[in-house]
């Protein structure tokens, strides 16, 4: 199993301090949280997309291109692309040049952000979401997969004799994530594709993330890439560690009471109840996400939420430390206790995925997008619309 951080890039008053960073501080303190996590021995470090105030991280690919030239092991990811308001164009040839510039070691999730006005911002209609999504996606598929695209829908310009660049590395496009917290219909998506299932449950009960995933396993074994519990699928987690339980209690409470995201809502002992966020010692948030695994089954990837509500750099950066070095190799035991046979351990990295293309005889032009899906025979557009 992948353990790593995301980042929403909220820029957030300390409240122990009365002191904001600005933008160009945040930016650069993302870029020091990566650069850590890399070093640290952490698997993954992915950003979030948003282009409102508070949050700074609206150009990923940039970011993690950077990133890509700065850190030696660490995959480097998205915590969401944004699939609706983004042209599809634009996603299928950024995400292919930063597969070429990382040789590899990157993913990407896509999402359907939900900040309403945004939308407008970008010329689309947020109740259009769903179906953008689909029809987006559908697009970047066929623009990494043929090497002349002829295309029309319905929700931008149409294309004639299109060739998106720089063709994905290999011949084998990046593996994706569909990230989705409530929409049965975006888990439908990543399991029509066989692509990965990341359920953010930062704000929502195991309950309902066990729902989610069960339903994306049973349409991933549906569509015929394998059986149930082969599917690849991601959690979405918070903590904040100290040695001492209470310790974290007293330091992180100010933090969680003024977050943008909850902030003056639920109390933090209703919140750590009903949600993963776990804060205290080393051994209560290794006992808590140890026991996912039983609910959902075997999953691939697990993020933490880390550098949010204003906590300083400083502290983010010993956050990092503690899971590196006290959380995450007692997690990667349980995990390897509990993978079963013939299930993926990990997400496939891009030298699997390019043998794998080999070995089927598969290149970049299999023009999957004119002929329907290799199972069913349909169009996305036609099977989830």
């Amino acid at each position: 199993m992948q353990f790593g951080i995301f980042s929403v890039s909220d820029v957030t008053t300390d409240p122990t301090t009365g002191r904001t960073p600005d933008d160009t501080e945040r930016v650069r303190a993302m870029l020091t949280i990566a650069k850590h996590a890399d070093q640290a021995g952490l698997d993954v470090f992915a950003t979030g997309e948003h282009h409102n105030p508070p949050f700074v991280a609206s150009s990923p690919t940039t970011m993690l291109g950077y990133l890509a030239g700065v850190t030696k092991d660490i995959t480097l990811s998205t915590a969401t692309t944004l699939i609706t308001t983004n042209d599809p164009v634009r996603i299928a040839e950024e995400y292919a040049m930063l597969q070429v510039i990382s040789e590899g070691r990157m993913d990407l999730m896509m999402g359907r952000g939900n900040t309403g006005p945004v939308y407008p911002w970008f010329g689309q209609d947020i109740r259009q979401g769903i179906p953008l999504a689909i029809e987006n996606y559908a697009l970047v598929r066929r623009l990494w997969t043929e090497d002349v695209v002829d295309w029309e829908g319905k929700f931008r310009t149409p294309l004639q004799g299109f060739t998106a660049t720089p063709r994905p590395l290999d011949g084998v496009p990046p593996f994706v994530w569909h990230g989705s917290i409530r929409s049965p219909e975006i888990a439908e998506q990543a399991a029509y594709y066989g692509d990965g299932f990341l359920h953010n449950n930062i704000f929502w009960p195991i309950s309902h993330t066990k729902q989610m995933i069960q339903f994306y396993r049973q349409r991933f074994e549906h569509y015929g890439h394998g059986r149930a519990d082969q599917a690849i699928v991601g959690l979405g987690g918070q903590a904040f560690i100290r040695k001492n339980s209470q310790d974290a209690w007293t330091e992180f409470r100010p933090y969680f009471d003024n977050a943008p995201v909850y902030g003056h809502g639920p109390s933090m002992e209703d919140f750590t109840r009903d949600t993963p966020l776990t804060v205290g010692s080393p051994q209560q948030v290794i006992d808590r996400y140890g026991s996912f695994i039983d609910e959902v089954g075997y999953y691939q990837r697990q993020l933490f939420l880390i550098d949010h509500a204003g906590l300083p750099l400083k502290t983010v950066l010993e956050q990092i430390d503690i899971l590196a070095s006290d959380v995450v190799p007692e997690l990667r035991k349980i995990a390897d206790a509990k993978l079963p046979a013939d299930v993926p351990a990990n997400p496939p990295t891009h030298a699997e995925r390019v043998a794998a293309a080999r070995a089927k005889g598969e290149t970049a032009a299999t023009h999957v997008g004119e002929g329907g899906d290799q199972y069913t025979g349909r169009r996305a557009e036609e099977v989830l619309s």
